[in-house]
C-alpha cells in the first residue's frame, strides 16, 4: 500500500512538472509574445513563475523524495538500470529547477521592478532555455521508467 501511495505521489508530481513547463513553453509564451508587448508580457511572466515555481519546489522535493524510498528498500546494485538514469537526470533537473528558481527568477523580477526590458527579456530567454532543457531531460526520463525492467 505505501509503495502504491508512493509511486501516486511521485507520478502525480512528475504530472504536474512535466505538464506546466510544456504549457509554459508551447502554450503560455507564444501567446503572450503574439498579444502582448515586452512591458505587459515580462511582468505576466513574473506573476506566472511568482505562482507556479512553489508548486513545482513542492513537486520536485516530492519527486526526488518517493523516488529515493521507492529506490532505497530495492538498493542501488539491485534496481533497475532505468532507476539509476531516472535518479541522474532527475537530480539533473531539481539543480537546473533551483538555478532557475533561486537565480535567475529573482533578476527576472528585479529587472521587471526597475523597467529593464531587455535585460529582463534576456533573463526571460535564459530560463526559456532552461525549460527547454528540463522539457527534454524530462522525456528521457520518461523513457527510463518505462524501459526500467
Amino acid at each position: 500500500m505505501l509503495r502504491q501511495l508512493l509511486l501516486f505521489l511521485h507520478l502525480i508530481s512528475a504530472m504536474a512538472w512535466l505538464g506546466g513547463m510544456f504549457f509554459a513553453y508551447f502554450c503560455l509564451r507564444p501567446a503572450a509574445v503574439e498579444v502582448l508587448d515586452p512591458p505587459k508580457r515580462l511582468p505576466l511572466w513574473v506573476a506566472t513563475f511568482a505562482r507556479f515555481l512553489p508548486y513545482m519546489t513542492v513537486a520536485v522535493i516530492i519527486l526526488l523524495g518517493t523516488g529515493l524510498a521507492m529506490l532505497l528498500p530495492v538498493g542501488f546494485g539491485q534496481a533497475p538500470g532505468g532507476w539509476h538514469v531516472m535518479l541522474t537526470l532527475g537530480l539533473v533537473m531539481a539543480a537546473v529547477f533551483a538555478y532557475v528558481y533561486w537565480v535567475l527568477f529573482p533578476k527576472l523580477r528585479a529587472d521587471c521592478s526597475a523597467t529593464a526590458w531587455p535585460a529582463a527579456a534576456q533573463t526571460l530567454n535564459r530560463i526559456r532555455q532552461l525549460v527547454a532543457l528540463n522539457l527534454w531531460l524530462g522525456v528521457l526520463v520518461v523513457v527510463a521508467a518505462v524501459s526500467a525492467r
